[in-house]
């Protein structure tokens, strides 16, 4: 492959503008009504997720590796070396600390920055810097004639030496000279001054992106570009970008398909991480969380229950019309379904006559509690709730074929501990086996997930603007099912 040449960044095209994130934008909207409506702040959920960006952030530059169970273990208790064994990580513990309070406390300036409505400038920029590599002395650098060195970092000050990486395939990708970067961040800037009116999630992902390709730093570059995309974030009202490890890969394609003009897969990626950390944060036990905060003044509080009740009503009403949304969803499914299945029926037939059936659910089918462990499960291992106590819909398909029948199942519940106004979709499958003798009786049977990422609607989502990416969503889902079916046959 040819070496990839530097070009000066260019600002958000109308292209760029213009992709689709219609369906999770009532996801942000709600999330911000729950801000402001709620008296709960959600302390200690942001606290877990700044330390669990902390420590990602540094295994995604392979700064450092650090297993799963210390990392959750930091995450849910602090950056405590008294956590951290010699074998959970390849550096010593002191020094892992040591970095993890160095990236917690970039974040943490961040946030002062929203608060303090300090807008973001090359001298945030080279503190942020100082800060992330506050506990770095050294980086890896090339000099003109291609001779690797290692060099003393410069902290909070722009590189002198060119950093272009090698490709495993032997290509050189060239990032900005440093001769043009000042020149560079400030068209930067320039141009992120006026994209307020912008998606924010667009805006993260185009500032990202164009940060990447200036790689104004001799090193930290990655963990400056995602301090500054959450900054943009949380500016919006919404929360910390979390790129987990086992997303390194998909999350570097979605930088190179940016590298060629297509940032759609970025902020689509960016979207997906922001709707899961919502989703998550809605899940939490609010009464966990502020129960260390009760005082005298609650029974103040607690007499303005009352005054407040009517409006409480009204607000629970508005936030169960996403029921709506779901049974149009459902009848939506059942005739993709039916099409998909009608399709299907001559290919059976040719091995035997199939027997074929799909059947609504909810408490207007009065079988809403069918599948709520399979829900429940599902979400749990995700990190979410499903709020089962809310209206449950789904749509069930069934296709059997001499031994073999699948299931096929795709749910709408709602999402959080509380009513929310926020409900998913979520598709997943059984395989079973019958005994082939005049008994049939049910020999094994297995349960899969046939949608590794939910489809999220709410109260405010306008339908029109979601019937097709809903269409995709399902359609994807039910691949996966009928290629497992498939197997079997």
């Amino acid at each position: 492959m040819a070496d990839s040449n530097w070009q000066p960044i260019k600002p958000l095209s109308e292209q760029d503008a213009k992709i689709d994130l219609a369906a999770i934008h009532a996801v942000y909207e709600v999330w911000r009504g729950f801000q402001q409506s709620s008296k709960v702040e959600l302390h200690d959920f942001t606290a877990r997720l700044i330390r669990r960006q902390s420590v990602e952030t540094g295994i995604l530059e392979q700064l450092y590796d650090l297993d799963r169970g210390t990392t959750e273990a930091l995450v849910a208790h602090g950056f405590v070396e008294d956590l951290v064994s010699r074998s959970a990580t390849d550096i010593e513990p002191s020094r892992l600390i040591h970095i993890l309070e160095d990236h917690e406390a970039a974040i943490h300036l961040v946030m002062q920055c929203i608060t303090n409505k300090r807008p973001l400038t090359k001298s945030v920029l080279h503190e942020l810097h100082a800060i992330l590599t506050n506990h770095q002395s050294t980086t890896v650098a090339v000099d003109q004639f291609g001779t690797r060195m290692e060099i003393p970092l410069l902290k909070g000050r722009f590189k002198e030496l060119p950093n272009n990486p090698r490709r495993p395939n032997g290509s050189i990708h060239e990032y900005c000279p440093p001769i043009h970067v000042d020149a560079e961040v400030d068209n930067l800037f320039q141009w992120l001054a006026t994209y307020d009116a912008h998606d924010p999630v667009i805006i993260a992902s185009w500032l990202h992106h164009r940060f990447t390709q200036i790689h104004p730093y001799q090193d930290g570059n990655g963990r400056v570009a995602r301090a500054i995309t959450t900054l943009v974030l949380l500016k919006a009202e919404l929360l910390p970008l979390v790129i987990d490890r086992d997303l390194r890969v998909e999350y570097i394609k979605n930088l190179e398909l940016a590298d060629g003009g297509d940032l759609s897969a970025l902020a689509s990626f960016f979207a997906r991480l922001e709707r899961g950390a919502i989703l998550q944060a809605l899940s939490v036990d609010a009464d966990a969380e502020i129960a260390h905060q009760r005082t005298l003044t609650s029974a103040v509080i607690d007499s303005l229950a009352a005054k407040f009740g009517k409006r409480r009503e009204t607000q629970i009403a508005e936030l169960r019309t996403v029921n709506t949304v779901a049974l149009a969803l459902r009848s939506q499914a059942h005739e993709v379904l039916k099409r998909t299945l009608d399709e299907l029926q001559p290919t059976l037939e040719l091995v035997a006559e199939p027997l074929i059936f799909i059947g609504d659910g909810g408490p207007d089918k009065l079988n809403a509690h069918w599948y709520r462990f399979e829900v429940g499960t599902s979400a749990t291992k995700s990190g979410k709730i499903a709020n089962l106590s809310e209206a449950h819909y789904f749509v069930k398909a069934s296709i059997r074929l001499q031994r073999e029948r699948l299931i096929f199942v795709t749910s709408f519940h709602h999402v959080g501990r509380d009513l929310s106004g926020i409900m998913e979709a979520t598709a997943f499958s059984q395989l079973e086996t019958f005994e082939d003798s005049e008994e049939r009786k049910l020999v094994s049977e297995e349960f899969f997930v046939c949608s590794p990422e939910p489809f999220v609607f709410t109260y405010k989502t306008n339908l029109q603007e979601i019937e097709d990416a809903f269409s995709r969503w399902l359609d994807t889902a039910m691949a996966v099912a009928l290629k497992e079916y498939g197997d079997r046959l």
